[in-house]
């Protein structure tokens, strides 16, 4: 008797720096492998499958999926490729966990979620902190109201990065917000929820016409606010901060949760949370997409559809304010 368990195949499509990432991650976990990987180009498909030692690789995103042997389909393109690649994938009958953000625009999500229901597949972002065990950890922190009523939240996530041509080309969806500012939006809605009445945002754009830095501010309908803050073009703290009746709590590193520090009101440290060993971060969204599979489920309870569309939703609003228009 063979092994009963097949492993899970994932099949990478996009050979950058995230996709690099997320075949670590596939070759450091069990019960699932990095079955095939598809670049534009046969040589860097090829060159990416050797390094990785990757069975399969196709020099057409098509090829890719119509591989009738992969079970999921991780999109690691640019965010101005996601929606045709990810459309692509479903038209082939595929499960997609697609990189954040999600898409340029609501608009574009919700087509891709329509489609999805339509095949009867699982689609969805992978927007990996709603996944962490840590971020699980937040959740239990704040439930057991050590720090009291919450008022306010600030988020911060800043990479001097702006050099880089997927900051700078607005035809590639480029600019702070949606590589850096939706995770502190996403830190925002993991603590406050999503019942906003009020956005006000301001944004220095750079040569190109994408925003450099943002500054973001939410009002609530229960009467709570929260600050977001990106730069591109320096290193912030990149820090969550939750203010409470009692105390406050201090989230290092709001990409991939490092470390929970609890404090009282006197401002002393009362608890303390380290992050688990991990591979990349990036293994706690594969567990979940395979676990909802398993379950028949066609959406991720982390980061279910409607949180997806509600965060593209307050992002398009922004550059509305802001003034950042990509050509799509």
């Amino acid at each position: 008797m063979g092994m009963i368990f097949d492993k899970k195949k994932v099949g990478i499509l996009g050979t950058g720096e995230i996709a690099r990432i997320m075949a670590k991650t596939l070759s450091g976990m069990r019960g699932v492998t990095c079955y095939a990987v598809a670049s534009r180009t046969k040589e860097k498909a090829e060159s990416f499958a050797k390094e990785f030692k990757i069975k399969h690789f196709y020099g057409s995103y098509e090829e890719l999926c119509q591989d009738p042997k992969i079970d999921l389909i991780y999109v690691a393109t640019p965010h101005s490729a996601h929606y045709e690649n990810v459309k692509l994938a479903l038209e082939n009958g595929k499960n997609v966990l697609c990189e954040k953000a999600f898409t340029l625009n609501e608009e574009q999500a919700k087509e891709l979620f329509d489609l999805a229901a339509k095949k009867d597949v699982l689609l969805t972002e992978a927007m990996w902190t709603r996944f962490l065990p840590l971020a699980g950890k937040l959740k239990e922190v704040i439930a057991s109201n050590v720090i009291g009523e919450i008022s306010m939240v600030m988020a911060d996530l800043s990479y001097n990065i702006a050099w880089k041509q997927r900051i700078q080309d607005p035809s590639l969806g480029g600019g702070a917000l949606l590589d850096l500012g939706v995770y502190g939006l996403t830190f925002a809605s993991m603590i406050l929820g999503e019942d906003i009445t009020d956005i006000q945002s301001q944004a220095v754009l750079g040569d190109t016409g994408v925003d450099i830095q943002d500054t973001v501010s939410l009002k609530y309908r229960s009467g709570q606010m929260a600050v977001v803050t990106c730069s591109a073009t320096s290193f912030g703290p990149c820090k969550g901060i939750i203010y409470g009746a009692n105390g406050h709590i201090e989230v290092q590193d709001i990409n991939n949760f490092s470390e929970i520090v609890v404090y009282n009101n006197a401002g002393e440290t009362i608890a303390h949370y380290k992050k688990e060993k991990q591979i990349t971060g990036y293994e706690y969204e594969i567990e979940a997409a395979f676990k909802a599979l398993s379950e028949g489920w066609k959406e991720c309870p982390q980061m279910p559809h409607a949180l997806t569309l509600k965060i593209m939703n307050m992002m398009d609003f922004i550059r509305d304010q802001t003034g950042v228009k990509f050509p799509q």
